[in-house]
């Protein structure tokens, strides 16, 4: 019990900063790009690059198939939200970027978002490569250890809204109703 009260906190510690970094540089960087090239890889193994973001509207979400709340609760809000867009869930695109290269390969991300929408793919990679994305997405993550050896991860954990161009919106209330979710991303389609 204690140790997922620790938990729950240290996640919500990392959304507050990943917060605040995002909003510090949004507001000294606007109108800078966000975002680099990239090369990772989905849930199936294909490569996927940052071309993937453009020709319709996407959501990002960086995380952990070990992660115990937050990462579950987030893919299952964007999926409840791919539920109340309907036949308009083929507009959009949401992608589950891992934070934890070593654990989550293609096949254990391909496992995890089985609980999830069919729309939701995840995307891994090498640490360096997963370094790379993070960096130009300004997202915080970093090892945990755990006092049983194992270990979590501390991690941004924001809803990143990409337009149809590729370009950052800025984050994705997904704590609403799905239908006020859905009715929000339908003017990016």
């Amino acid at each position: 019990m204690m140790r997922s009260i620790l938990i729950g906190i240290l996640v919500l510690m990392a959304a507050g900063i990943g917060w605040l970094t995002f909003d510090w540089y949004r507001g000294h960087y606007g109108g800078e790009a966000f975002g680099a090239p990239f090369t990772l890889a989905d849930q199936t193994g294909q490569p996927i690059t940052e071309a993937a973001f453009r020709g319709h509207p996407s959501a990002l979400f960086f995380g952990f198939t070990h992660c115990p709340d937050v990462c579950p609760t987030a893919l299952f809000e964007m999926s409840e939200i791919f539920t109340a867009l309907g036949p308009d869930a083929e507009k959009v695109q949401a992608f589950f970027v891992s934070v934890d290269p070593e654990r989550d390969t293609p096949e254990v991300m391909k496992s995890y978002l089985s609980s999830f929408a069919p729309q939701l793919r995840g995307l891994t990679g090498t640490p360096d490569e997963v370094d790379g994305i993070k960096k130009e997405y300004r997202v915080y993550s970093r090892k945990v250890p755990l006092s049983d050896g194992d270990y979590t991860m501390d991690h941004t954990a924001v809803v990143y809204l990409m337009d149809k161009t590729g370009a950052c919106v800025g984050p994705f209330n997904t704590k609403q109703p799905p239908a006020n979710a859905a009715a929000a991303l339908k003017p990016y389609f």
